[in-house]
């Protein structure tokens, strides 16, 4: 009933057997009913996914990095979690750009009335990390922003780094229109 959060938090069993034959591409039915238990732990316990990605921040500084890491310990902190599902969650700890999580921090921090919602208060926008993705760093190494080869984590340090020479209290609002040239390849 467009209300995932409310069925995060008081889904029944039959709601979660309607779901055994959920595949998308590499995320099946396992990863998906282990989601909705590990969401509904994590918003008991914590009430906003807000309070782990901030947990070891200081009053002045968040660290995304840690942020990061901490999210997907807390996130597979279950004895019953399903080794195949670490694949969808990434942290920096494996050299991960951490893409998907660094555009869901861009979607919940930063508020541009657009994209993004910016409903998360505790997290300032020049604490975030562009998302990087192939086409972002493919546009990026053409117009010399970075030159690593790698998609990984300290590339997308990197490139956070150079966008803020740019503007330094929200270098990732250029993540859109990089991503939108090299979709075009321009």
């Amino acid at each position: 009933n467009n209300q995932p959060h409310e069925f995060i938090l008081h889904h029944t069993d039959k709601d979660l057997k309607r779901m055994n034959r959920f595949v998308h591409r590499t995320f099946n039915a396992t990863d998906l009913l282990y989601f909705i238990s590990a969401l509904q732990r994590l918003f008991i316990k914590h009430n906003s996914l807000e309070n782990i990605f901030i947990k070891h921040s200081t009053k002045n500084k968040f660290d995304i990095e840690q942020g990061l890491k901490d999210f997907y310990l807390e996130f597979f902190d279950d004895e019953f979690a399903p080794q195949r599902t670490r694949k969808h969650i990434s942290t920096p700890d494996k050299k991960s750009a951490c893409k998907r999580l660094c555009m869901y921090l861009r979607w919940m921090v930063r508020d541009d009335n657009k994209v993004d919602f910016g409903i998360w208060k505790q997290i300032k926008t020049n604490d975030l990390i562009c998302p990087l993705d192939v086409h972002v760093s493919n546009i990026a190494r053409k117009l010399h922003l970075i030159n690593r080869q790698q998609n990984d984590w300290q590339t997308a340090v990197e490139l956070t780094a150079i966008l803020k020479q740019f503007d330094a209290n929200d270098p990732v609002k250029y993540d859109f229109a990089l991503f939108g040239m090299g979709v075009h390849d321009r």
